[in-house]
């Protein structure tokens, strides 16, 4: 108990507990407008060894999976996670993921053929060679920002790696609410993002203990995003 308490001391008087002393909450709902994204077209000769062939035209598209709410700017300390963007069935999985900067994603190979993993994006440009399945390559995303990612060995190939300026990003549940928990008191551009539309951005105001909320409509209506 002494442990337990004398730890609980040293957390209070360092701030270095999970959330910051003074902090509140990011509450809001996103909602899509319409469809954005182009469904993707299957090849009508797809062959591959031990792959399937990509979802017929007439799959339907879930647009919130396709979108993250983050804070723009530095906000507290960075915390780096390591993401896996898989290439499976000559595709990549997931499509979209989100890391903060500083943030490492492993590009493994699960196809029985050779993949050939590339960007030239401006927030990160690489090239990392042909290399079989079981194999994986490995880049550090140091600049935030949205990296297109593709493959030289097959064009149909396509993902995007979104890198957060900081820790504080989400991604819609199936109702579009979504929550930013332990954010520090402050006032703050928010941001929803989609891969197929213009980032929607909004300030916001953070209070010590208390719930700001927020709603985003995306595509942003042009008239109200002048006033």
């Amino acid at each position: 108990m002494y442990r337990t308490a004398t730890a609980l001391m040293v957390c209070l008087c360092s701030g270095s507990c999970l959330f910051p002393m003074h902090a509140g909450e990011i509450r809001g709902v996103v909602h899509v407008i319409g469809g954005l994204t182009k469904k993707r077209v299957a090849l009508p000769g797809y062959q591959m060894r031990g792959g399937s062939p990509p979802p017929p035209n007439g799959e339907v598209i879930d647009e919130l999976s396709r979108v993250f709410v983050y804070l723009e700017g530095e906000v507290g300390a960075l915390k780096p996670v390591t993401a896996v963007l898989t290439q499976r069935d000559r595709r990549f999985e997931p499509e979209i993921v989100a890391v903060p900067q500083g943030s490492t994603v492993s590009f493994p190979n699960g196809d029985p053929i050779f993949h050939n993993v590339f960007s030239l994006s401006k927030p990160k440009s690489f090239d990392l060679g042909s290399y079989p399945l079981g194999s994986a390559r490995t880049v550090r995303f140091d600049h935030p920002g949205a990296v297109q990612v593709y493959c030289h060995l097959h064009s149909d190939m396509s993902a995007l790696i979104l890198v957060t300026p900081n820790q504080y990003y989400t991604q819609p549940s199936s109702d579009g609410a979504f929550k930013l928990v332990g954010v520090p008191t402050g006032s703050y551009s928010i941001v929803a993002w989609h891969k197929s539309a213009k980032p929607v951005r909004k300030n916001i105001e953070v209070k010590e203990d208390g719930v700001a909320e927020v709603v985003f409509t995306i595509p942003e209506d042009e008239l109200a995003s002048h006033k």
